[in-house]
């Protein structure tokens, strides 16, 4: 068997064990399901085992990997709620975070090269990681959760746009043009999306769901792949395609298929988090340069640093600006959620390691940090939450359930 192929096989047995860890521990803890996908990644990696090393296939099924999850955020986003007041808020508390996020940078990096790479990477929110586990315990649901969606969405895409102005190379200006046009391209495609479809739309759309033809699910990955290669040919970064066309995505369906929205959706998570998530989250492992970690001083003093910083720059607005209706305990999940940070942490040190403007180490701590956030972080939150979640569908948070004093 090629190495390719040998790699491929323990992924995909890695993405098959790690549920059956999930489901053991959770009977006693419950831990996200991409900390066993990372840590499993890591002992099969050159570092530890040595069984699995990555090439230019894996790699390329990882970026698939991490254009689904940030496709699927992108997807949960709900426009009617995230909106007025609450998106203001976490408009401006990203705003504050890059601040504070790009003075730490700086700081710490020795310089304004390597300063805003670190700083660009204290501001992001992993909506994609956090979401599972918030839909898992029924925490999406409520007021909770659209203040949740709306903070983790400007964490998730004021990065983006921050990794387009001023990670590429390119100046300012060019930047800004750029992104106008992009920016230009996704309000016709959202026009169009809101625009009715046409009656045989949805009748085709109704008539090969349950065939091989599956024009629904070709369709969404089609979106997908226009708004990727709009975002590449205007040099920017896929991550701001596949955001795009998972908002893209959302109008469609719920405006031609809003019935069978649900179940198409249920069959890209298939693609999504049957196979191209696990494979990113488990080569996330398999790259991770622990000997740099563990072999500098320095690095190993980092990774703490990053993580205390990840609560300070990105919780620390959160907390302050979250909106007046949320209590001490729902304020305290929020800057526990908010500050969950992996996906953009790795892709924004790739580029940093490929430009020559962050060291193996300080990179190797910054996602190291951003590891530790996504296994600790929200099984903090869920910990603050105990009792709150798990409310069944349909009901508000809050509210009584019939025949029962606690939530579910």
């Amino acid at each position: 068997m090629s190495h390719s192929g040998s790699t491929l096989v323990l992924i995909m047995a890695i993405a098959v064990l790690a549920p059956l860890l999930a489901y053991w521990t959770g009977r006693r803890i419950p831990v996200p399901l991409a900390v066993f996908e990372i840590l499993l990644g890591i002992l099969v990696g050159p570092d530890v085992l040595g069984w699995a090393r990555s090439d230019e296939l894996i790699d390329g099924l990882s970026e698939l990997g991490l254009t689904m999850l940030i496709f699927l955020a992108g997807y949960e986003i709900e426009f009617g709620k995230v909106r007025g007041d609450t998106l203001r808020r976490s408009v401006w508390a990203w705003l504050v975070a890059l601040a504070l996020g790009l003075t730490a940078g700086v700081l710490l990096g020795g310089g304004y090269s390597t300063g805003v790479f670190i700083g660009v990477a204290l501001t992001s929110t992993a909506l994609g990681t956090v979401l599972p586990v918030l839909r898992d315990s029924g925490g999406l649901r409520g007021r909770f959760g659209s203040v949740v969606m709306a903070f983790g969405a400007v964490g998730e895409f004021g990065p983006i746009i921050a990794m387009a102005l001023l990670l590429s190379g390119r100046t300012a200006a060019q930047s800004t043009v750029l992104l106008a046009v992009f920016a230009a391209l996704t309000v016709a495609a959202v026009y169009w999306a809101l625009r009715p479809r046409p009656p045989w739309f949805a009748t085709v759309i109704a008539r090969t769901l349950h065939t091989s033809g599956q024009f629904a699910v070709r369709f969404v990955f089609l979106l997908i792949a226009l708004m990727l290669g709009a975002s590449t040919a205007l040099g920017l970064d896929v991550l701001l395609g596949a955001f795009a066309a998972g908002l893209i995505t959302r109008l469609v369906l719920t405006g031609a298929a809003p019935e069978a929205g649900p179940e198409i959706l249920e069959k890209v998570e298939g693609v999504g988090f049957g196979f191209l998530v696990p494979v990113f989250f488990v080569v996330t492992g398999i790259e991770f340069d622990l000997d740099s970690l563990l072999s500098g001083g320095r690095s190993l003093l980092l990774l703490p640093v990053f993580l205390l910083l990840f609560l300070v720059v990105r919780g620390g607005p959160m907390w302050f600006l979250a909106p007046r209706d949320l209590d001490r305990t729902d304020r305290s999940a929020l800057v526990l959620y908010g500050s969950t940070a992996l996906p953009l942490v790795v892709a924004i040190t790739t580029i940093g390691l490929d430009d020559g403007a962050l060291a193996a180490g300080e990179a190797a701590a910054l996602v190291g940090a951003g590891m530790v956030s996504v296994l600790v972080f929200p099984l903090l939150a869920l910990r603050v939450r105990a009792g709150r979640d798990r409310t069944p569908e349909g009901a508000e948070e809050g509210e009584p359930v019939s025949g029962s004093s606690e939530a579910w």
